[in-house]
């Protein structure tokens, strides 16, 4: 229709009578702006149509400020209040402290500026960035947002529950203004009337769909879509709500509960107790808090790499996910003295009992606590309308993150970038909904306590792929031609051979009396030395065969260790700012290596009786709760293993959105192997000089990563 215009305009005459007694004179400088007045027009009448011709802009945040409110909310969530004080309360109070800061900046951190850092840089969802370090890549990205799909559907049944205990605090029946209500009363009113399980039947099996909480689902998605059919803009700014709005209450409860009687026991018992044996007796404490962490932040769902892309390319990415990871440890943080300075209250009320003998966990914590102790106040069921309508904002920010990123990978895709956002909202708003029933019956917490730990046991697999793919793979070819397949090969099975030894050692043989402990350590220096001497022997025979003197032996190491990390970052940070060293080694030689130890601890970890938790998670019956659980691991891993065994089946749904990542995938085809769908973005190639998005004029490098073409 455009190029009919087109053709129409330049065989009219130049004036264009409008009436009868006037007339516009058209110059040829007149004639494209009308016609991209006209273009505009259309494309603005096109948001709901079902295809438009030209692919919908990306859209960027209207300001840093929106990006930190909408990440942080998408960031903040249940979990930070009722999962993180009740691991503190399982695992040594402030003692826990010491994993999970350990796992803030040893993983938290740096895998947030992976994320976001690459969203940036690429312009694209998870799909698209990993598929742009190697096209076999592409099932990791497949595979976090399918896993982030996944969880969002339970996520937001959680959201349903809590509007259904909202409403029904106006019914005469529920026990939230009741005198002398015990915290009791209050968890089983939510377990048996709220999520419906008072009707479950003694073999845990579900009986009946408790269409109060699907209608409440339903409204829950419908308020979802709203959030993100408009695009980020409109995103930012509804988390200026959903994520301010929490932020002040928060400090209102905590004000209020450290006013309470008790609560000083309660703190006590928060940061005052440390039982450090759990940090060894219990080992699995390491694997939780990396999980938590991973869960608090969002890594590895694809939400801070969609969040990311929305960005302009030069926004300080390390500044950025500081400011995230941070404010979200702070967040629950300051949310567990909230919640201990209740329980101490509570255990006053209940004749002084010590704080850890209360006998809540998981959101029992909050809704066992936080209700009985504002109903003592006056005006108190107001006080528990208002938590609850604080909780729903807490989580249906983090919901509507987990569907903005799988969105931001279906427009990327060969099948979706001519459909409007609109429209992909309400479709996979709509399949979330369907899917969200399995959690609307009557044992619905069993399906969701089981699926919800089953996917952050595989997230901790999806975070090792990312580290591995950003460290490792990335630019393999590259480092073979330069040092030889042998160097680079017999490196990778130095690091990660003594890995699986070190584990082997540590959770296989017998720890009664820590020789297990020593053994792994030994073991795992050993072959790791081992396999240097023999990474050394090849990197001999490659000096000799260098005749022009390129190399040293001390170059040949260094690019063997840093090499191709190095070269990305170099690349990135001529658009994302400057990224420090310290994260290409945390990277390349700390965070696979720790992601594989902490999965395998995880894997291997029993139940006070002895049983597996893959299997045996929480007690719960083999079916259909374990086997629904083991078939959503063992679907995430046939996704990244189907991309690793054919690389081309995913190539439409990662279609490049810059240049840069044409020039990247073009290494592995020896040609371009996807046309760039994005034209406002930079064409560059090695050698140009440029000016990036910082303002700055900058040579684009034609480094190490460039000089392999396949």
């Amino acid at each position: 229709m455009l190029r009919g215009l087109i053709g129409h305009l330049n065989s009219a005459p130049r004036s264009i009578s409008t009436t009868p007694n006037r007339s516009i004179n058209m110059t040829d400088s007149g004639i494209p702006n009308a016609i991209e007045a006209t273009g505009a027009a259309a494309n603005k009448k096109s948001r709901f149509a079902l295809h438009v011709e030209e692919k919908e802009d990306r859209g960027n945040w209207s300001s840093r400020v929106a990006f930190y409110m909408a990440t942080i909310g998408a960031a903040v969530g249940f979990g930070n209040v009722w999962r993180f004080p009740s691991l503190c309360v399982d695992y040594g109070g402030g003692a826990f402290f010491v994993p999970y800061i350990m796992a803030l900046f040893i993983l938290g951190i740096p895998l947030a500026i992976l994320e976001i850092g690459f969203g940036q840089y690429f312009q694209t969802g998870d799909i698209g960035v990993f598929g742009s370090f190697h096209p076999r890549l592409r099932g990791v990205g497949l595979a976090s947002v399918a896993c982030g799909f996944m969880l969002d559907t339970y996520y937001v049944v959680l959201n349903a529950w809590v509007c259904n205990a909202f409403f029904s605090s106006w019914r005469a029946d529920a026990p939230w203004g009741t005198e002398n209500l015990t915290g009791e009363d209050a968890v089983n009113y939510f377990i048996d009337e709220i999520i419906g399980e008072r009707t479950a039947g003694d073999d845990q099996r579900p009986t009946r769909v408790v269409w109060r909480n699907v209608g409440f689902s339903a409204m829950c998605w419908v308020l979802i879509f709203l959030c993100v059919a408009w695009g980020v803009e409109w995103t930012g700014r509804i988390s200026y709500f959903t994520m301010g709005l929490p932020i002040i209450l928060l400090f209102v409860f905590l004000g209020k509960a450290v006013t309470l009687e008790g609560s000083d026991d309660g703190i006590e018992a928060y940061i005052g107790i440390w039982d450090m044996s759990v940090l060894t007796e219990q080992g699995e404490v390491w694997s939780v808090a990396a999980s938590q962490i991973f869960f608090s932040i969002g890594l590895t769902f694809g939400i801070l790499t969609a969040y990311g892309s929305h960005c302009k390319r030069d926004e300080p990415v390390v500044l950025n996910s500081c400011v995230i990871a941070f404010s979200n440890s702070m967040f629950s943080f300051i949310s567990g003295f909230a919640v201990f300075a209740a329980l101490g209250h509570l255990a006053f009320l209940q004749g002084g009992i010590p704080v850890t003998e209360l006998p809540y966990a998981g959101f029992g914590l909050v809704f066992g606590t936080w209700p009985v102790v504002f109903n003592t106040l006056p005006g108190g069921i107001h006080w528990v309308r208002l938590i609850l309508f604080n909780l729903f904002l807490l989580g249906i920010d983090s919901a509507f993150a987990f569907l903005e990123a799988f969105i931001t990978v279906l427009h990327d895709t060969q099948y979706f970038e001519h459909v409007p956002r609109f429209w992909l909202a309400l479709g996979m708003s709509l399949i979330g909904f369907v899917f969200s029933f399995i959690y609307c019956t009557d044992t619905g917490l069993i399906f969701l306590d089981t699926i919800d730990f089953y996917i952050n046991f595989v997230m901790i697999l999806v975070g090792f792929f990312e580290a591995f793919g950003s460290a490792w793979v990335y630019d393999i070819l590259g480092q073979c031609e330069r040092l030889s397949p042998a160097v680079v090969y017999s490196f990778l099975i130095a690091n990660f051979g003594a890995v699986f030894l070190g584990c082997g050692l540590w959770f296989g043989v017998d720890n009664t009396d820590r020789t297990a402990v020593w053994a792994g350590f030994v073991g795992y220096i050993l072959w790791y030395f081992a396999g240097l001497g023999v990474t050394f022997y090849f990197l001999k025979k490659r000096l000799d065969e260098d005749t022009d003197g390129k190399w040293t032996m001390s170059k040949l190491w260094y690019e063997l260790y840093f090499g191709n990390i190095v070269a990305l970052r170099n690349r990135m940070q001529q658009y994302i700012g400057p990224i420090p060293f310290v994260w290409c080694f945390l990277m390349k030689h700390i965070l696979p290596h720790l992601l594989i130890i902490l999965f395998i601890n995880l894997a291997q970890t029993k139940t006070p009786d002895g049983v597996s938790l893959m299997g045996g998670f929480g007690g719960y019956p083999t079916t259909p709760y374990q086997v629904l659980g083991i078939l959503t691991f063992a679907f995430t891993l046939f996704l990244f293993l189907l991309g690793l065994a054919f690389p081309n089946l995913y190539a439409p749904l990662a279609l490049p959105q810059v240049k840069e990542a044409e020039m990247e995938l073009s290494k592995y085809t020896g040609r371009d192997s996807q046309p760039l769908h994005n034209n406002d973005k930079l064409d560059v190639s090695p050698g140009d000089k440029t000016e990036s998005k910082r303002g700055e004029s900058v040579e684009v490098s034609e480094d190490h990563s460039e000089e392999q073409d396949a």
